[in-house]
């Protein structure tokens, strides 16, 4: 596995990814009309020209193995960690953990005190184990729907 930073080029790659897993993996504590507000299958284009100008702007990777984007994240320089997204084919592999070693190693580069994260049900243990604590849990509304996630903090050094 290589972890490298995002190019415009893995852009229609990632939204697969982001869509395929939230509706596989996060099927396990969302219900279906959840995943369908959190990842409407009709905004993909849409989804694509806003989020290339966020990766880009953002402090963003790629973990590709054998040639294909198997997970991404991304963190604003302020240290706000947005997306965090890993294959539902390659789960448990140590992908995430990979990731966020190289966001909070950019962290730490820029001297930030703090992560923040809104994790989903499914990542908060994932985030727990790496030292963030939650802050709230959050209620989120779209399109008349709740989505539940956590604001979670992490102190850095």
């Amino acid at each position: 596995m290589e972890i490298i930073r995002f190019k415009n080029s893995d852009m229609k790659e990632i939204i697969e990814l982001f869509y395929e897993t939230v509706h596989s993996i996060n099927a396990r504590d969302y219900s279906p009309a959840q995943l369908d507000v959190w990842a409407p299958k009709d905004e993909q284009v849409r989804k694509e020209q806003l989020w290339l100008e966020s990766l880009r702007n953002n402090i963003s990777y790629v973990a590709r193995m054998n040639g294909i984007i198997v997970g991404f994240v991304d963190m604003s320089h302020s240290g706000y960690l947005d997306r965090l997204y890993i294959h539902k084919d390659f789960q448990r592999q140590g992908i995430a953990s990979a990731l966020v070693n190289a966001i909070e190693s950019e962290a730490q580069k820029l001297t930030l005190k703090e992560l923040s994260v809104e994790a989903s049900i499914t990542a908060k243990s994932f985030f727990m184990n790496r030292g963030y604590q939650i802050v709230q849990q959050q209620n989120m509304e779209r399109k008349g729907v709740t989505l539940v996630n956590f604001k979670m903090i992490k102190q850095l050094r």
